[in-house]
């Protein structure tokens, strides 16, 4: 019972940072101006950038049906799929029941003979790979921005980067031992997850006939990626525009735009996260290789 009131505390809280922050935002910019940028969007490009967005997602699958197979978990891929769009649908429009993360983990020991310590660590594996990743483009948007004052600690970025490489590797290898196997295959898969929603945002940009400071753009989403793991809001809503917005104005875009384009990817990832409402409906039957069913 305690724990019930305190999801739904959790919840209520993260509604209201979300509200409040969604709020802040709307008092610093023009909300109008913001509207006539979103209603010019090209449609086209638009929808290009669905696609490589859920491309992202179908390479993210894979990623975490990886770690699954190591669990000696065999889900095909197409059974991982539909509950990895499942976990999307729950950690976005459902945040106050079971989170996306935490339902995978749920189905995957119930089905299998598997140890919630394991499981845990595979589903834990996989966001970290994911969030290295995220790191490592910032420190090179970081580096090839024309920003004077991180021109200054462009050695150290790099540096840096190298550094988070390495720690991951060994972080993994101490306490994960049993899925170190998979570390560069994993991280080779979070290349291509982030490559492709750079991509999705790079046609964001061109659907708003933005083409300047692209890289910019490109190091404040990057950044607004990271914020947005942080389990404060709901989905990540109000933490990614307000990184946004202040990523602009430190960086001379147009805070306006840079609002602009954190909403249409919102939006887009809601849409594909919608997708997910079937299988909430109707729990896909996970099937292993080799199953005759």
């Amino acid at each position: 019972m305690v724990g019930k009131y305190r999801k739904h505390a959790l919840t209520a809280l993260k509604i209201l940072v979300s509200t409040a922050l969604i709020y802040f935002i709307f008092t610093k910019i023009d909300f109008g101006e913001v509207l006539a940028i979103l209603q010019k969007a090209n449609a086209f490009y638009l929808l290009l950038a669905a696609i490589f967005l859920v491309m992202s997602k179908i390479i993210a699958s894979y990623r975490l049906n990886l770690y699954f197979h190591q669990l000696d978990v065999r889900l095909t891929q197409q059974s991982n799929l539909k509950l990895y769009l499942l976990g999307m649908f729950y950690n976005l429009f459902l945040p106050g029941g079971i989170g996306g993360d935490a339902y995978k983990g749920y189905v995957i020991q119930k089905r299998f003979p598997v140890t919630t310590k394991r499981v845990i660590s595979a589903l834990l594996l996989d966001r970290l790979s994911g969030l290295l990743l995220i790191f490592l483009y910032s420190c090179l948007f970081a580096i090839l921005l024309d920003n004077e004052y991180l021109a200054k600690y462009r050695m150290a970025i790099f540096v840096l980067a190298l550094a988070s490489i390495l720690f991951f590797w060994l972080f993994n290898k101490k306490w994960f031992s049993s899925l170190q196997k998979v570390f560069w295959k994993s991280c080779s898969y979070s290349a291509l997850v982030q490559g492709t929603q750079l991509v999705s945002v790079l046609l964001i940009l061109k659907a708003l006939a933005i083409g300047t400071q692209t890289v910019a753009y490109l190091f404040v989403f990057m950044l607004s990626s990271i914020v947005s793991v942080v389990p404060l809001t709901i989905g990540g809503i109000g933490s990614r525009e307000l990184t946004f917005f202040y990523g602009a104005e430190l960086l001379g875009l147009e805070e306006n735009t840079a609002v602009g384009i954190s909403m249409v990817f919102f939006l887009i990832t809601a849409i594909v996260s919608l997708f997910g409402v079937y299988y909430h409906l109707k729990k896909p039957d996970l099937e292993t290789q080799g199953d005759t069913r």
